[in-house]
Parts: C-alpha cells; structure tokens; sequence
C-alpha cells in the first residue's frame, strides 16, 4: 500500500449479464481469497442477501488484491514501479439501468475502468451509458470481451466469424469512445482501445480463461524457437493446451491491468495538498464508507490517515479507517496516499458525498453527474403514525446511502421517494423498511414526475404590479429552439461558462443575437436547470437593484410551475421593460420577488402551456419469431419503435423502441408474458416529450394528469385563472 506507483484503482462496468461479477470472481480467486473451485458461483462482490437472490449487483462493492508480477511482464510496464509486487483495488459496480448512480460513484474514485462485453450480444445500450460516464470522469477504459466459450460451444462460430464478431465490437466502442471523448490532445490522449497494443482482452470468466494478443505473440515465439515442437502425439497436444489454459487466467488480466491503467500518483495536479472524496455513505451505522485519498506529489509530501487520530479541524470526523474486502472488511491502523478506504463515522458530518481536505481554500470535488434521472416516485407513510420520527429518520439515511435517491416532503406533508425505475425504487423501498426505518409501511403506486413547458411566444404583454402598485414587470414567455435544453443538460451550455464564449456558441447554433445573448441573467431552477432568464430592457433606471430579486422570484416560478407545481423545462422569459419607484425601500425583495413570480406565471399562460413526459429508450434482445408480440406489447403501451436489426451470426433480433415512462409499469412483465418469455428487455431515459393536448381542454390527457397531480399535492382543484396573475394598466 505504500508503494504508490504500484497500486492500481480500477472500475468492472458493463451492461447487465454481462459477466462483471463472474470475472471478478476469478480474479479474486486468483489472489487467492477464494477457492478457484467455487469462482464464478460464489458471487463474492454480491454482498447483500437480495443480490444473490436475483443474480444482479445492486451496490458497487470494493475489494483489494495482491499479485507479483514476473520479470518478463515487468518490462512491458512503462510507468516508473517500485518492485514486481501490486495491489489492485477493485470495484465492481452494477449492470442494470437503475442503479447507473452506482457506476458514476465508482468511476468517481478510480483511475481505469474494466468495460466487461458479452461477444455474442455484443455492444448493448447500457454499455454505451457506462462507457460514456467513463468518458466523462476522464477514466481510461480497457475492453475485456467476456464469454467467449458462448460463441466457441453454442454458435460454434467459425475462425473467420468470431474475426468478424470480434472486430466489430472494437469498432463499436471505439465509435463510443470517439463520439463521447477529447481529441488526442487532451488530458486524457488516445484512449481508442486495440487489441494489437494490448487493451483488449479476450477470455471467458465463468470457466476462468483469458488471454490478449501478447499472451498468443509469446506462445509463438516459444513455439516457433523450440525444435521438435511439431512432434507431439495428440493425447500430449491436448496435455499441452489444457495446462496452457490454466496458465493464461488471471496472469493474463493482472497483466493488463498494470500496464494500461495509471498509477494514482501520476494523475496529480497540485502539489501538497491532502484531498479525500467521499463516494458514498453507508447503509447502516455499523456499516462503512468507501472513499478515495487523493494526493499530488505524494513522494514529496507523504501524508497519512490514521486510525485513532482523525483530527481535521477542530473535531474529530472519523473514529477508525477500515480495508475493504468484498463481504468482509479488515481494520487497518494507517492508510498511504493513492488508496481506497472506508471511514467510520464520518457520515455524520455529510448529506450524499463530500470533500475533506487540509488545504484551507480548497473547493469542493466536481459533484457527480448522472446519466439517468429520478423520472419515478412513489410516496410512504408510516402504518402506525406514531412511528413518523423513526420514518422520517430512515428517509434521511436512505438519502445518504444512495447516490441518486431523492427523498422530498411535499407541502402536503407527504413523503415522496424518487428514483431512476422500478427495479431502483423496489430496492430503496425494502432498505427504507427493513433497514433504515425498521418500521412497516404504507407505499402509493408509482407515479411519473412531468415537466412544464410552452408552445408558442406569450399572445401579450404581461404586465404585474408589485403590492404597494409602485413597482411594475413587463415580461413574455417563449419557447427554446429545438436542442437548446438537451445542451444545457449536457454542460455545453452553462451559468458558469465565460460570456463571449457562450453568447457566440447560442449565436452560431441557434442564431440569437450576440448582444442579446450576452444578458443571460439566470439559468433556473437551481441555478442549472434547463430555463433562462434573459434581459432584453433599453435604458431601464435601477434594473441590476432588483435583479437578484428578480432571479429569485424566476428560481420560484420554474422550480413550482403553474399548472402543476412541476418543473418548467425549456422556457425562455424576456424582461421587457420595469417601472420603478425612486425610493428603494419600495422595491425591495418583498414587493419585487412575488411580483416576478405572478408575472412569470402570467407569462407562461399566455405562451400556450404543455405537459412534458419523460421517456425511457428500450433495448429489447429477442428470437425473430417473438417480434410481432413486442411490436403488440409496445403499441398497447403507446411506444413506438425506431430501429430493428439482427446479431450477425445469431437467431437473436434488437429492437429499439421509445416508451414513455408512465407507461412503462408492468411493461417487463406484459413482454416475458406475451412473447413466452423469450425477450429480454433495458429500459433507460432518453429524453424528455411534450404530451399532445391542451392542459386547460377538459377532453384532453394532459387535463386529467394535471388535475390528478394538483389532487396528489393538495392544491386547489383547476389550473389559477390568468387574473389571478395579469394586472391591467
């Protein structure tokens, strides 16, 4: 552990059923902390009784191993080493869609990622989304083609086929890599994988076998510079490939690992600065946190943790530093630089993540980014209303626990879990009750978080008086351009990005005025959302006095929208023209701000509102026979399908389809049902569409939806009448 140029931090991420914890297992076998007569059954990363119940990893678990590597390996490691010995801290994160948060956490603390592929169902769409989260922590990824006894025992594919097979799914990441990643100038370099420089790997983790191409390039050389090789009999030919096979796991993969990940010690930037970012936070008190210590310069600046002296600050954070180890953790007195370590008792001091540092000026670590969005709640009470203190303490620590939960208490008094899917939420649900709370519950049926958005420019001025009629806000709504939200989603456009920059991108994509995109007030809501707020006024007296109130009122209106207290998306409101009352004390917060909010809300009545539902993009693995039943299920569901295509070489079919979320409950079930239960479906959110109808039309889909959430939310029934919120002249 001291020696930080041999200490390796990596990520296993693949789609599900994959093969992540299987090939993990073998590894750990072959560090020797399990029997290699057990690896691939023993699941030693599914900690929790429900992983190994449903066979799939719900939380990313980290485990240490140690392996010596031979002389002739060591000479193709470029990085400075310290010694043949290694330590490998590895994290095996989930598969499925829903638990995404969990992979973005474990990419957060290593340094290289481990892209697990299944060579016969190939690239699926939960290997681009981790793939693309790799790309986004600038962590670099090595390609391990998994199950390959698959294509050899079921297709029995010929040389040329598994060639063919092979080739293009190497073709097929590296388009995800190029699509997602930094030209070959950037921090990160060339990360295009290939096989011919060793960062891609080929095996099969359940009868633990492995290989790259400089294994078979050295068994060449052995076998072309020994005489007699030729002259085996048959029976010792088959002797010969049997102990060949043996030798080529684990070795072959340690190998790869150090040779094309990076040492922790060579990513730093700033020297002599103590960092730790903590991951996420435990399930249980008695259960522990996984963090990584990150350190520049640690060769010159060689810092610990120790144990019983966790002193930073003025209080003590932590009681004790723990090594993880899969189902197992070990006490450990100290913990070097570069390494991967559970704290004890620091979750106290923390909401989801956090950083602790000893440099007094430092920032936060970037917050985590997400490739999925919590599109589905559900709301709890306790059975016995007595228990509330003990629910609303178990809520609060399944927020710690979970990257991506939210948990949120409507002004109704409700309580309302949010999470990435069913499968997510059926997870946090059974935490909440048996292990957080430990109190039985009342659940509601699943419903679908909406946005709000406009049509169409507002058909007036809007104009709003503030409450003593000294203060007057003229205002219209309009809609983005089409690609603007999905922009400002992605960190291509942002609050915090330099002014010229910004207005020429929005003039060059979008053909907005330079000058006017130069007065982007606000991004709303939270300071980030999807919604701006923008200055378009000539020769205003006093305006930058109000602005902040101003802001603050556009933060109210988009965060709690009018027709149904959702989030506004996608909306852009001009600020026309402001009267003003000479003396500041009456234009103050408390007539400006509810001012804003009443002419945003007019603003956005007049602009022809709708409703936006989120959609889920749905991969669905399938015989041709079962298509036309899909094709039913999804109609039925009001899906539609976009793209249908076949596996080169096998009967299996991929059908792509949208699917909005509202309808998607139930839906995995009516597919195994309907198709005799040979289609296999992933579900993941795609983006965000506007609901066809008018919201204020009583006949329409939208009506019924927003009269259901104002019931569910406790508001008055009916959208406020536009009076409500316009004041006349």
């Amino acid at each position: 552990m001291d020696k930080k140029s041999n200490i390796r931090n990596m990520s296993v991420i693949a789609h599900v059923d994959h093969g992540k914890s299987t090939l993990t297992d073998s590894l750990v076998s072959k560090a020797g902390i399990i029997a290699s007569a057990r690896a691939g059954e023993t699941r030693f990363t599914d900690t929790r009784k429900d992983e190994q119940e449903r066979c799939i990893t719900i939380k990313s678990t980290a485990i240490s191993m140690y392996y010596e590597l031979t002389e002739n390996d060591m000479a193709f490691i470029k990085q400075c080493k310290d010694g043949s010995g290694f330590l490998i801290n590895l994290i095996d994160s989930p598969g499925h869609v829903d638990f995404s948060s969990e992979v973005t956490a474990a990419l957060r603390v290593t340094d290289g990622a481990l892209v697990v592929v299944d060579c016969v169902s190939g690239v699926c769409v939960q290997t681009e989304t981790v793939l693309r989260q790799a790309i986004a922590e600038r962590i670099k990824p090595v390609l391990m083609m998994n199950k390959m006894d698959r294509a050899l025992l079921e297709l029995q594919l010929a040389p040329e086929e598994l060639y063919q097979t092979f080739q293009r799914i190497v073709e097929n990441v590296n388009v995800i890599i190029s699509t997602y990643g930094e030209d070959e100038n950037g921090p990160m370099g060339n990360i295009m994988i290939d096989p011919v420089i060793g960062t891609v790997g080929f095996g099969s983790g359940l009868h633990g076998w492995a290989f790259t191409l400089k294994q078979f390039a050295e068994m060449y050389v052995a076998k072309f510079a020994a005489k007699g090789e030729g002259q085996l009999s048959p029976s010792e030919r088959c002797k010969k490939v049997e102990d060949m096979m043996k030798k080529l796991w684990g070795d072959s993969l340690y190998i790869f690992f150090y040779i094309y990940m990076y040492a922790p010690h060579n990513l730093s930037v700033m020297p002599n600065i103590f960092l730790i970012y903590i991951r996420s936070l435990s399930l249980s008190p008695f259960k522990l946190q996984a963090f990584e210590i990150l350190m520049s310069k640690s060769s010159i600046f060689p810092k610990k943790i120790l144990a019983p002296k966790g002193l930073i600050t003025s209080s003590f954070l932590y009681s004790r530093t723990i090594l993880m180890m899969g189902r197992y953790v070990e006490p450990i007195e100290d913990v070097p630089c570069g390494n991967i370590v559970g704290l004890v008792g620091v979750d106290q001091f923390l909401v989801k993540t956090g950083t602790i540092t000893t440099f007094e000026h430092a920032h936060n670590m970037r917050v985590m980014k997400f490739s999925v969005s919590p599109v589905v709640r559900v709301a709890v009470e306790a059975k016995n209303p007595a228990d509330l203190p003990k629910l609303v303490e178990g809520l609060k620590r399944l927020a710690k626990s979970d990257p991506m939960v939210q948990c949120i208490i409507e002004e109704s008094g409700e309580h309302i879990i949010a999470g990435a899917g069913e499968l997510h939420l059926e997870i946090c649900l059974k935490d909440l009750e048996e292990d957080h709370a430990c109190i039985p519950l009342k659940k509601s049926d699943p419903v679908v978080s909406y946005r709000e958005t406009v049509s169409a420019e507002s058909d007036q001025m809007c104009l709003s008086k503030s409450p003593n009629k000294h203060n007057r806000l003229y205002m219209k709504a309009r809609p983005f351009p089409d690609g603007l939200a999905e922009d400002i989603d992605k960190g291509d456009v942002t609050s915090r990005q330099e002014l010229k920059t910004r207005a020429r991108y929005l003039a060059d994509k979008y053909e907005w005025e330079v000058t006017e995109a130069r007065k982007i007030w606000c991004f709303g809501p939270d300071g980030t959302g999807p919604n701006l707020l923008m200055d378009v006024t000539k020769g205003v007296q006093y305006l930058n006095e109000i602005k902040d109130s101003v802001v603050a009122g556009f933060q109210w209106a988009t965060k709690e929208g009018v027709l149904c207290e959702e989030n506004l998306r996608a909306v852009r409101f001009d600020v026309h023209d402001v009267t003003l009352h000479t003396d500041a004390i009456h234009r103050g917060g408390g007539q400006i701000i509810p001012t804003a909010r009443r002419v945003l809300y007019a603003c956005q009545i007049t602009a022809e509102p709708r409703l936006m539902e989120p959609v889920y993009l749905v991969e669905i693995q399938c015989p041709e026979q079962v298509v036309g039943g899909i094709y039913g299920v999804l109609n039925r569901k009001r899906g539609h399908v976009f793209e249908e295509s076949q596996v080169m070489g096998t009967p299996m079919f991929i059908v792509k389809a949208f699917l909005p979320v509202n309808e998607s409950f139930g839906f995995t079930a009516d597919l195994r049902s309907n198709p005799g239960g040979q289609a296999f479906p992933q579900c993941v959110f795609d983006h965000w569409q506007i609901l066809q109808g008018d919201p204020q039309d009583p006949a329409s889909k939208p009506f019924q939806i927003v009269a259901e959430t104002r019931k569910r939310k406790g508001l008055k029934e009916g959208i406020p009448a536009l009076d409500n919120f316009l004041d006349k002249l």
